[in-house]
Protein backbone atom coordinates (compact mmCIF):
# COMPACT_ATOMS: atom_id res chain seq x y z
CA UNK A 1 0.00 0.00 0.00
CA UNK A 2 1.38 3.04 -1.26
CA UNK A 3 2.60 5.94 1.86
CA UNK A 4 -0.90 8.11 0.67
CA UNK A 5 -2.97 5.31 0.47
CA UNK A 6 -2.20 4.47 3.98
CA UNK A 7 -2.06 8.12 5.11
CA UNK A 8 -5.69 8.59 3.99
CA UNK A 9 -6.74 5.16 5.37
CA UNK A 10 -6.23 6.44 9.14
CA UNK A 11 -7.51 9.84 8.07
CA UNK A 12 -10.36 7.92 7.44
CA UNK A 13 -9.97 6.05 10.79
CA UNK A 14 -9.70 9.06 12.76
CA UNK A 15 -12.59 10.73 11.83
CA UNK A 16 -15.00 7.33 12.34
CA UNK A 17 -13.57 7.45 15.84
CA UNK A 18 -13.93 11.05 16.78
CA UNK A 19 -16.94 11.52 14.86
CA UNK A 20 -19.85 12.53 16.97
CA UNK A 21 -22.21 9.78 15.39
CA UNK A 22 -19.47 6.86 16.51
CA UNK A 23 -20.59 8.16 20.24
CA UNK A 24 -23.81 7.70 19.85
CA UNK A 25 -24.69 11.33 18.69
CA UNK A 26 -26.57 12.12 15.78
CA UNK A 27 -24.52 14.94 14.07
CA UNK A 28 -27.23 16.02 11.50
CA UNK A 29 -26.65 19.69 10.64
CA UNK A 30 -30.52 19.87 9.77
CA UNK A 31 -31.76 18.51 13.54
CA UNK A 32 -34.68 20.13 14.09
CA UNK A 33 -35.12 22.03 17.45
CA UNK A 34 -37.74 21.69 20.05
CA UNK A 35 -39.79 24.55 21.68
CA UNK A 36 -41.72 23.15 24.21
CA UNK A 37 -44.58 25.12 25.56
CA UNK A 38 -46.00 23.49 29.10
CA UNK A 39 -49.35 24.76 30.66
CA UNK A 40 -50.30 24.32 34.65
CA UNK A 41 -53.69 22.90 35.19
CA UNK A 42 -55.47 23.71 31.40
CA UNK A 43 -58.19 21.51 30.63
CA UNK A 44 -57.81 19.49 27.47
CA UNK A 45 -61.55 21.34 26.29
CA UNK A 46 -60.40 25.17 26.93
CA UNK A 47 -59.09 25.83 23.30
CA UNK A 48 -61.69 27.00 21.24
CA UNK A 49 -60.06 25.19 17.94
CA UNK A 50 -60.56 21.51 19.78
CA UNK A 51 -64.36 22.66 20.18
CA UNK A 52 -65.10 25.38 23.11
CA UNK A 53 -67.08 28.07 21.62
CA UNK A 54 -67.23 30.13 24.65
CA UNK A 55 -63.40 30.58 25.33
CA UNK A 56 -60.52 32.83 23.18
CA UNK A 57 -57.24 31.19 22.08
CA UNK A 58 -56.14 32.55 18.84
CA UNK A 59 -52.94 31.86 18.92
CA UNK A 60 -53.69 28.23 20.24
CA UNK A 61 -56.20 27.84 17.67
CA UNK A 62 -53.46 29.30 14.98
CA UNK A 63 -50.86 26.12 16.21
CA UNK A 64 -53.57 23.70 16.10
CA UNK A 65 -54.01 24.84 12.27
CA UNK A 66 -50.41 24.00 11.85
CA UNK A 67 -50.09 20.84 13.66
CA UNK A 68 -51.39 17.46 14.90
CA UNK A 69 -54.15 17.65 17.89
CA UNK A 70 -53.86 14.43 20.52
CA UNK A 71 -57.51 14.22 21.43
CA UNK A 72 -56.70 11.51 23.86
CA UNK A 73 -53.79 12.25 25.69
CA UNK A 74 -53.59 11.69 29.45
CA UNK A 75 -51.33 12.95 32.61
CA UNK A 76 -51.21 9.34 34.55
CA UNK A 77 -52.02 10.67 38.09
CA UNK A 78 -50.43 10.89 41.47
CA UNK A 79 -49.44 9.96 44.42
CA UNK A 80 -50.05 13.27 46.19
CA UNK A 81 -52.53 16.40 45.64
CA UNK A 82 -50.31 18.49 43.86
CA UNK A 83 -50.21 16.05 40.71
CA UNK A 84 -48.23 18.58 39.02
CA UNK A 85 -44.71 17.38 40.57
CA UNK A 86 -45.28 13.95 39.78
CA UNK A 87 -46.74 14.96 35.90
CA UNK A 88 -43.63 17.06 35.55
CA UNK A 89 -41.29 14.39 36.55
CA UNK A 90 -43.23 11.95 34.07
CA UNK A 91 -42.57 14.53 31.82
CA UNK A 92 -38.76 14.85 31.82
CA UNK A 93 -37.75 11.34 32.93
CA UNK A 94 -40.08 9.57 30.53
CA UNK A 95 -40.74 7.34 33.75
CA UNK A 96 -44.38 6.24 34.30
CA UNK A 97 -45.88 7.21 37.62
CA UNK A 98 -45.29 3.99 39.84
CA UNK A 99 -41.36 4.22 38.56
CA UNK A 100 -40.53 8.34 38.87
CA UNK A 101 -38.18 10.13 41.12
CA UNK A 102 -40.39 13.28 41.58
CA UNK A 103 -36.58 15.11 42.44
CA UNK A 104 -35.20 13.91 39.36
CA UNK A 105 -31.76 13.00 40.45
CA UNK A 106 -31.43 9.38 40.66
CA UNK A 107 -31.94 8.60 37.18
CA UNK A 108 -31.04 10.95 33.42
CA UNK A 109 -33.71 13.04 31.99
CA UNK A 110 -34.64 13.45 28.40
CA UNK A 111 -33.55 17.40 28.27
CA UNK A 112 -30.09 15.68 29.59
CA UNK A 113 -29.98 13.09 26.39
CA UNK A 114 -30.93 16.01 23.99
CA UNK A 115 -28.03 18.09 25.89
CA UNK A 116 -25.39 15.04 25.21
CA UNK A 117 -26.79 14.77 21.98
CA UNK A 118 -25.36 18.46 21.03
CA UNK A 119 -28.66 20.24 21.91
CA UNK A 120 -28.64 23.44 23.88
CA UNK A 121 -30.78 23.49 26.43
CA UNK A 122 -32.79 26.15 27.94
CA UNK A 123 -35.65 26.45 30.97
CA UNK A 124 -37.64 29.23 32.21
CA UNK A 125 -40.72 29.04 34.30
CA UNK A 126 -42.37 26.86 36.84
CA UNK A 127 -40.26 24.24 38.36
CA UNK A 128 -41.80 21.84 41.15
CA UNK A 129 -39.18 18.97 41.06
CA UNK A 130 -36.69 20.53 43.69
CA UNK A 131 -33.76 23.18 43.09
CA UNK A 132 -30.81 20.59 42.06
CA UNK A 133 -32.53 19.23 39.36
CA UNK A 134 -32.56 22.40 37.40
CA UNK A 135 -28.56 22.80 36.73
CA UNK A 136 -28.33 18.66 36.69
CA UNK A 137 -31.24 18.70 33.72
CA UNK A 138 -30.62 22.09 31.88
CA UNK A 139 -27.55 24.17 30.84
CA UNK A 140 -29.17 26.97 31.21
CA UNK A 141 -32.04 28.45 32.93
CA UNK A 142 -33.24 31.92 33.73
CA UNK A 143 -36.27 33.46 35.87
CA UNK A 144 -37.01 30.30 37.39
CA UNK A 145 -40.42 29.70 39.99
CA UNK A 146 -39.66 27.07 42.08
CA UNK A 147 -42.65 26.85 44.50
CA UNK A 148 -45.92 25.38 43.90
CA UNK A 149 -48.37 28.50 43.58
CA UNK A 150 -47.89 32.55 44.04
CA UNK A 151 -49.80 35.82 43.06
CA UNK A 152 -48.04 36.19 39.60
CA UNK A 153 -47.84 39.36 40.27
CA UNK A 154 -45.39 39.20 42.58
CA UNK A 155 -43.78 35.97 41.86
CA UNK A 156 -40.55 35.35 42.85
CA UNK A 157 -38.01 34.30 40.25
CA UNK A 158 -34.68 33.11 40.89
CA UNK A 159 -31.86 32.73 37.85
CA UNK A 160 -29.12 29.84 37.83
CA UNK A 161 -25.56 31.59 37.20
CA UNK A 162 -22.41 29.09 37.49
CA UNK A 163 -24.31 26.15 37.92
CA UNK A 164 -26.00 27.85 41.04
CA UNK A 165 -29.55 28.60 42.13
CA UNK A 166 -29.97 32.49 43.47
CA UNK A 167 -31.80 33.90 45.65
CA UNK A 168 -35.37 34.93 44.59
CA UNK A 169 -36.62 38.13 43.54
CA UNK A 170 -39.88 39.52 43.29
CA UNK A 171 -41.26 40.44 40.16
CA UNK A 172 -42.55 43.27 38.94
CA UNK A 173 -44.68 42.12 35.88
CA UNK A 174 -46.63 38.71 35.38
CA UNK A 175 -44.65 35.58 36.03
CA UNK A 176 -45.68 34.56 32.53
CA UNK A 177 -45.01 37.37 30.59
CA UNK A 178 -41.02 37.53 31.99
CA UNK A 179 -41.27 33.32 31.19
CA UNK A 180 -42.00 34.74 27.54
CA UNK A 181 -39.93 37.43 27.65
CA UNK A 182 -37.08 34.89 28.89
CA UNK A 183 -37.87 32.47 25.87
CA UNK A 184 -38.09 35.17 23.19
CA UNK A 185 -34.91 36.06 24.47
CA UNK A 186 -33.41 32.95 24.11
CA UNK A 187 -34.98 32.64 20.40
CA UNK A 188 -33.00 35.68 19.33
CA UNK A 189 -29.52 34.63 20.56
CA UNK A 190 -26.85 33.43 18.28
CA UNK A 191 -25.88 30.28 18.05
CA UNK A 192 -24.65 27.49 16.47
CA UNK A 193 -26.42 23.58 16.29
CA UNK A 194 -30.06 22.91 17.81
CA UNK A 195 -31.41 23.82 20.80
CA UNK A 196 -34.46 22.18 23.04
CA UNK A 197 -36.00 25.15 24.63
CA UNK A 198 -38.86 24.57 27.58
CA UNK A 199 -41.55 26.94 28.87
CA UNK A 200 -43.29 25.18 31.52
CA UNK A 201 -45.94 28.08 32.78
CA UNK A 202 -47.57 28.01 36.14
CA UNK A 203 -50.72 29.17 34.30
CA UNK A 204 -54.15 28.62 34.57
CA UNK A 205 -53.43 27.10 38.07
CA UNK A 206 -54.69 28.88 40.62
CA UNK A 207 -55.01 32.14 41.89
CA UNK A 208 -56.13 33.02 38.51
CA UNK A 209 -54.88 36.51 38.44
CA UNK A 210 -54.01 38.61 35.28
CA UNK A 211 -53.11 42.41 35.03
CA UNK A 212 -55.76 44.81 35.37
CA UNK A 213 -55.38 46.07 31.61
CA UNK A 214 -55.53 42.70 30.13
CA UNK A 215 -58.30 43.39 27.52
CA UNK A 216 -60.01 39.91 27.47
CA UNK A 217 -62.69 39.06 30.46
CA UNK A 218 -65.75 36.66 29.94
CA UNK A 219 -68.79 37.61 31.75
CA UNK A 220 -70.09 34.81 34.18
CA UNK A 221 -73.47 34.42 32.67
CA UNK A 222 -71.57 34.09 29.27
CA UNK A 223 -70.39 30.57 30.80
CA UNK A 224 -72.21 27.54 30.33
CA UNK A 225 -71.68 24.89 33.14
CA UNK A 226 -69.63 21.82 32.38
CA UNK A 227 -72.10 19.38 30.96
CA UNK A 228 -71.08 17.04 33.73
CA UNK A 229 -71.44 19.61 36.08
CA UNK A 230 -72.92 18.34 39.93
CA UNK A 231 -73.58 20.38 42.96
CA UNK A 232 -71.47 17.36 44.86
CA UNK A 233 -70.09 14.13 44.06
CA UNK A 234 -72.19 11.44 44.45
CA UNK A 235 -69.98 9.61 47.30
CA UNK A 236 -66.46 10.07 49.19
CA UNK A 237 -63.87 9.13 46.66
CA UNK A 238 -61.43 9.36 49.26
CA UNK A 239 -60.03 12.94 48.67
CA UNK A 240 -62.94 15.48 49.19
CA UNK A 241 -60.90 17.75 51.61
CA UNK A 242 -57.70 18.44 50.00
CA UNK A 243 -57.33 22.27 49.08
CA UNK A 244 -58.19 22.25 45.89
CA UNK A 245 -61.80 21.04 46.60
CA UNK A 246 -62.59 23.04 49.59
CA UNK A 247 -61.87 26.74 47.09
CA UNK A 248 -65.88 26.30 46.71
CA UNK A 249 -68.11 25.90 49.31
CA UNK A 250 -70.47 22.31 48.91
CA UNK A 251 -73.10 21.86 47.52
CA UNK A 252 -71.67 24.09 44.25
CA UNK A 253 -74.06 26.29 43.08
CA UNK A 254 -73.65 27.51 39.32
CA UNK A 255 -73.31 30.73 40.05
CA UNK A 256 -70.05 30.31 42.24
CA UNK A 257 -68.70 27.55 39.14
CA UNK A 258 -69.58 30.17 36.51
CA UNK A 259 -67.59 32.91 38.22
CA UNK A 260 -64.63 30.23 38.60
CA UNK A 261 -64.53 29.46 34.98
CA UNK A 262 -64.83 33.09 33.89
CA UNK A 263 -61.86 34.09 35.67
CA UNK A 264 -60.02 30.33 34.65
CA UNK A 265 -61.10 31.14 31.07
CA UNK A 266 -59.40 34.81 31.28
CA UNK A 267 -55.77 33.62 32.72
CA UNK A 268 -56.62 30.76 29.63
CA UNK A 269 -56.68 34.02 27.42
CA UNK A 270 -53.91 35.84 29.04
CA UNK A 271 -51.74 32.42 28.94
CA UNK A 272 -52.77 32.28 25.33
CA UNK A 273 -51.18 35.37 24.91
CA UNK A 274 -47.86 35.01 25.78
CA UNK A 275 -48.04 31.79 23.91
CA UNK A 276 -48.66 33.84 20.65
CA UNK A 277 -45.68 36.12 21.48
CA UNK A 278 -43.25 33.19 21.94
CA UNK A 279 -44.92 32.00 18.76
CA UNK A 280 -43.89 35.25 16.70
CA UNK A 281 -40.74 35.61 17.89
CA UNK A 282 -40.23 31.93 16.75
CA UNK A 283 -41.35 32.72 13.10
CA UNK A 284 -39.52 35.84 12.92
CA UNK A 285 -36.65 33.69 13.45
CA UNK A 286 -33.97 31.95 11.51
CA UNK A 287 -35.36 29.07 12.69
CA UNK A 288 -39.03 28.89 12.07
CA UNK A 289 -38.66 26.50 9.50
CA UNK A 290 -36.35 23.96 11.21
CA UNK A 291 -38.41 23.96 14.51
CA UNK A 292 -40.60 21.43 16.31
CA UNK A 293 -43.77 23.27 18.63
CA UNK A 294 -45.67 20.99 21.81
CA UNK A 295 -47.60 22.75 23.63
CA UNK A 296 -49.44 20.60 26.66
CA UNK A 297 -50.21 21.05 30.12
CA UNK A 298 -49.36 19.02 33.55
CA UNK A 299 -52.63 17.93 34.08
CA UNK A 300 -56.62 18.92 33.49
CA UNK A 301 -59.06 19.98 36.11
CA UNK A 302 -62.49 19.85 37.50
CA UNK A 303 -63.97 23.18 38.09
CA UNK A 304 -67.44 22.19 38.85
CA UNK A 305 -67.39 18.95 36.70
CA UNK A 306 -68.77 15.84 38.80
CA UNK A 307 -69.33 18.50 41.86
CA UNK A 308 -65.57 18.32 42.09
CA UNK A 309 -63.20 21.47 41.66
CA UNK A 310 -59.58 20.12 41.55
CA UNK A 311 -57.68 17.67 39.90
CA UNK A 312 -57.47 15.08 42.77
CA UNK A 313 -59.74 12.44 40.95
CA UNK A 314 -59.36 10.25 37.25
CA UNK A 315 -62.16 11.59 35.43
CA UNK A 316 -61.50 12.37 31.95
CA UNK A 317 -61.82 16.57 32.96
CA UNK A 318 -58.43 16.26 34.85
CA UNK A 319 -56.72 13.45 33.68
CA UNK A 320 -56.72 14.11 29.67
CA UNK A 321 -54.55 17.12 28.57
CA UNK A 322 -54.46 19.17 25.79
CA UNK A 323 -51.34 18.34 23.37
CA UNK A 324 -50.55 19.78 20.24
CA UNK A 325 -47.29 19.24 17.77
CA UNK A 326 -46.26 21.18 15.09
CA UNK A 327 -43.31 21.71 12.42
CA UNK A 328 -41.54 19.87 9.89
CA UNK A 329 -42.87 16.91 7.96
CA UNK A 330 -46.04 17.22 10.47
CA UNK A 331 -49.59 17.51 8.88
CA UNK A 332 -51.32 20.41 9.13
CA UNK A 333 -55.04 20.58 10.96
CA UNK A 334 -55.70 17.10 11.66
CA UNK A 335 -56.45 15.02 14.56
CA UNK A 336 -55.46 12.16 16.13
CA UNK A 337 -57.36 9.53 18.48
CA UNK A 338 -54.45 7.46 19.45
CA UNK A 339 -54.52 7.18 22.81
CA UNK A 340 -50.80 8.00 24.64
CA UNK A 341 -49.41 9.37 28.07
CA UNK A 342 -47.49 12.83 28.32
CA UNK A 343 -44.05 10.71 29.15
CA UNK A 344 -44.47 9.15 25.61
CA UNK A 345 -43.55 12.61 24.35
CA UNK A 346 -40.02 13.55 24.82
CA UNK A 347 -39.10 9.63 23.42
CA UNK A 348 -41.34 10.53 20.41
CA UNK A 349 -39.36 14.22 20.48
CA UNK A 350 -36.42 12.10 20.43
CA UNK A 351 -37.29 10.09 17.41
CA UNK A 352 -37.96 12.81 15.12
CA UNK A 353 -34.42 14.50 16.12
CA UNK A 354 -32.08 11.11 16.50
CA UNK A 355 -31.73 11.53 20.17
CA UNK A 356 -31.06 8.37 22.36
CA UNK A 357 -33.01 8.47 25.59
CA UNK A 358 -31.76 7.24 28.95
CA UNK A 359 -32.53 3.62 29.71
CA UNK A 360 -34.60 3.92 32.47
CA UNK A 361 -37.39 6.17 30.20
CA UNK A 362 -40.37 3.65 29.50
CA UNK A 363 -42.47 6.01 26.94
CA UNK A 364 -43.03 5.26 23.61
CA UNK A 365 -42.00 6.88 20.81
CA UNK A 366 -45.39 7.90 18.73
CA UNK A 367 -43.90 9.92 16.24
CA UNK A 368 -45.18 7.12 13.59
CA UNK A 369 -48.80 9.01 14.48
CA UNK A 370 -47.06 12.44 13.83
CA UNK A 371 -46.55 11.11 10.71
CA UNK A 372 -49.68 9.53 10.17
CA UNK A 373 -52.93 10.44 12.29
CA UNK A 374 -54.70 7.63 11.47
CA UNK A 375 -52.35 4.84 13.44
CA UNK A 376 -53.15 3.48 16.68
CA UNK A 377 -51.64 4.46 20.10
CA UNK A 378 -51.33 2.33 23.34
CA UNK A 379 -54.13 -0.02 23.32
CA UNK A 380 -54.82 0.99 26.92
CA UNK A 381 -53.85 3.22 29.64
CA UNK A 382 -53.74 3.01 33.64
CA UNK A 383 -54.11 5.92 36.00
CA UNK A 384 -53.85 6.08 39.89
CA UNK A 385 -54.51 9.00 42.45
CA UNK A 386 -52.62 8.00 46.08
CA UNK A 387 -53.82 4.74 47.19
CA UNK A 388 -57.60 5.85 46.86
CA UNK A 389 -58.33 5.55 43.29
CA UNK A 390 -57.54 3.50 40.26
CA UNK A 391 -58.79 3.90 37.04
CA UNK A 392 -58.02 1.60 33.09
CA UNK A 393 -59.48 2.70 29.86
CA UNK A 394 -59.08 1.45 26.23
CA UNK A 395 -60.34 2.34 23.30
CA UNK A 396 -63.83 2.43 24.43
CA UNK A 397 -64.17 1.57 27.99
CA UNK A 398 -63.10 3.36 31.28
CA UNK A 399 -62.85 1.81 34.86
CA UNK A 400 -62.32 3.43 37.60
CA UNK A 401 -61.94 1.56 41.04
CA UNK A 402 -62.21 3.34 44.76
CA UNK A 403 -60.70 0.20 46.28
CA UNK A 404 -60.81 2.18 50.00
CA UNK A 405 -64.71 2.53 49.51
CA UNK A 406 -65.59 -0.44 47.43
CA UNK A 407 -67.00 1.16 44.65
CA UNK A 408 -66.46 0.69 40.85
CA UNK A 409 -67.61 3.11 37.99
CA UNK A 410 -67.84 1.86 34.51
CA UNK A 411 -68.27 4.59 31.55
CA UNK A 412 -68.36 3.90 27.38
CA UNK A 413 -66.32 6.90 26.70
CA UNK A 414 -67.59 6.62 22.84
CA UNK A 415 -71.45 6.92 23.78
CA UNK A 416 -70.52 9.04 27.46
CA UNK A 417 -67.57 11.01 26.75
CA UNK A 418 -68.25 13.13 30.07
CA UNK A 419 -68.68 10.07 32.13
CA UNK A 420 -72.38 10.84 33.47
CA UNK A 421 -73.57 7.53 33.03
CA UNK A 422 -72.32 4.69 35.43
CA UNK A 423 -72.67 1.27 33.64
CA UNK A 424 -71.09 -0.47 36.54
CA UNK A 425 -74.87 -2.33 37.84
CA UNK A 426 -75.21 -3.17 34.53
CA UNK A 427 -75.01 -7.64 34.84
CA UNK A 428 -74.52 -7.37 31.43
CA UNK A 429 -70.91 -5.51 31.85
CA UNK A 430 -69.58 -8.38 34.59
CA UNK A 431 -67.19 -9.39 32.13
CA UNK A 432 -65.94 -6.29 31.07
CA UNK A 433 -65.65 -4.94 34.36
CA UNK A 434 -63.43 -8.44 35.12
CA UNK A 435 -61.30 -7.98 31.58
CA UNK A 436 -60.70 -3.85 32.85
CA UNK A 437 -60.52 -5.01 36.46
CA UNK A 438 -57.54 -7.18 35.48
CA UNK A 439 -55.86 -4.49 34.12
CA UNK A 440 -55.91 -2.12 37.02
CA UNK A 441 -52.52 -0.78 38.34
CA UNK A 442 -51.98 -2.91 41.75
CA UNK A 443 -52.72 -0.79 44.94
CA UNK A 444 -49.51 0.14 47.10
CA UNK A 445 -49.77 -0.52 50.36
Amino acid sequence: MSPRRLSLLVLALVCLIFHPSARGTDSRADRPNVLFLFADDQRADTIAAHGNPSIQTPNLDKLARSGVSFRRAYMQGGMQGATCVPSRAMLLSGQSLFRIDEKLMRDPSWPEAFRDSGYSTFVTGKWHNGDASISKCFQAARSMFTGGMTNPMQAPLRQLEGGVLGKPKTTDRHACEVFADEAIRFLNEPRTGPFLCYVPFDAPHDPHIVPNDFKTSYAPSSIPLPANFLPEHPFDNGEMKVRDEVLLSSPRTPDAVRAMLAEYYRYVSYLDLQVGRILDALAASPHAKNTIIVFSADSGVARGSHGLVGKQNLYEHSLRVPLIVSGPGIPQNVFTEALCYLFDVFPSLGGMCGVKGPATSEGLDFSAVLRDPSKLGRPHLQFAYKNVQRAVRDEQWKLIRYPEVNRTQLFDLNADPLETRDLSGDAAQAARIGVLSSLLPVVRQ
